[in-house]
């Protein structure tokens, strides 16, 4: 039985009401994952965020003759600097750049780029290649061998369905989506082993959500209590909870949240403004918490998307497109645009051709921030410079 399946005939973290029989009641509560501060969130924009309108190069002519619907004037863009700068909404990571914890990576993609959500989203998730198909994630693998034994808590993803980069052959993550209404059951021995594979797989996954909710519960408990007031969107309220569990040393390495809504076929101007208000908002309140706990410094936020946009607008909206800008916050990051500006000029069929690789930015992510050798989990780009 599947991981995935069972969570569904359970009771899943994801309902926020765990009640589990006394078969599968909890083992001995164990702090397995290797010691040290730092962590990793994610933030996945889902449906592929039109780069160009989000980190833009007002000053290259082309772009307002490629996007004459869409194209944002020179007189509304913010924090200009060396021809890019942000779209208006996103007031909350120009500021993070202005006080120095902002860094921009420029045209991030993949070789033989692919157009499809699902195939593109999977690329990012298991760190493969175009035409290679990979069953873990590249987090979920990076967790199997930084976890001794088993960690429910290693990997925390905020969602209502399971993340790919997160699966591993362990279970050393869980996926909810309230964690403030867990509820959990008090530890009591172990069963023993039954022998039978299936059966004592099963009763592994149970444990790990009944003591991951334990943790949970605990962290969520010690956790100062935050004077920012966050706005109100879903993945506002997702920050907030991660703060919660940050501040109240839940010693997770890794998580990991998503914002839906960045498929701009049509109607882009209207949604993409919302979104991208919606992200700034969000994240500039969950730093200005974590600063505020002095907690910043070891919390490496990275906002990314399976894809950028095309070129050329379509009237209403872009299509499906290549490259665009990843940023990176927090981490002790150098507060740089790494990167040339897109070259409007040399497209590839309508997209922008990438110039960074993004396995070499996750491959900076383990180098620089959690001391492994990304080899060990098959990235073998050579890690980015210049981001730490």
């Amino acid at each position: 039985m599947e991981r995935r399946n069972f969570l569904k005939l359970a009771g899943t973290c994801t309902g926020g009401m765990l009640m589990l029989p006394d078969f599968l009641y909890s083992y001995a509560m164990q702090e397995n994952i290797k010691p040290g501060n730092s962590c990793l969130l994610f933030i996945q924009l889902n449906g592929g965020n039109d780069g160009l309108n989000t980190f833009i190069p007002y000053q290259d002519e082309l772009y307002y003759k490629y996007r004459p619907a869409l194209a944002l004037s020179k007189n509304d863009v913010i924090a200009a600097s060396g021809g890019m700068a942000f779209h208006p909404a996103l007031k909350g990571l120009a500021e993070i750049q202005q006080k120095g914890d902002l860094t921009v990576i420029q045209n991030v993609g993949y070789p033989e780029p692919n157009h499809s959500h699902f195939r593109s989203q999977e690329i990012w998730q298991t760190a493969s290649a175009s035409n290679e198909y990979v069953q873990e994630g590249w987090l979920g693998r990076l967790l199997d061998l930084q976890c001794d034994g088993h960690q429910p808590t290693a990997g925390i993803n905020l969602d209502i369905v399971d993340n790919l980069a997160l699966r591993g052959k362990q279970p050393n993550s869980l996926t909810l989506s309230s964690p403030g209404s867990l509820k959990g059951n008090a530890k009591k021995a172990p069963p023993q082993l039954s022998g039978n594979p299936q059966l004592d797989f099963v009763r592994k996954i149970a444990n790990s959500i009944t003591e991951g909710s334990s943790l949970i519960n605990t962290a969520i408990e010690k956790s100062t209590p935050s004077a920012v007031a966050y706005p109100q969107s879903d993945v506002s309220k997702n920050l907030e909870w991660i703060a919660k569990l940050i501040k109240g040393d839940l010693n997770s390495k890794v998580y990991y949240t998503s914002q839906n809504g960045y498929d701009t076929h049509e109607n882009q101007a209207w949604v993409h403004k919302t979104k991208l208000r919606d992200l700034g908002d969000a994240v500039l309140a969950f730093y200005n918490d974590l600063k505020n706990a002095q907690k910043m410094d070891e919390v490496t936020v990275v906002i990314f998307s399976e894809f950028g946009r095309r070129v050329k607008d379509n009237g209403k909206g872009t299509d499906h497109g290549t490259a665009a800008p990843m940023f990176i916050i927090g981490g002790k990051n150098k507060n740089k645009i790494i990167g040339s500006n897109p070259n409007l000029a040399d497209l590839d069929n309508g997209d922008l051709k990438h110039q960074v690789d993004f396995r070499s930015v996750y491959a900076s992510l383990l180098k620089d921030k959690m001391a492994f050798d990304p080899s060990q989990i098959g990235i073998k780009n050579t890690a980015l410079t210049g981001i730490f």
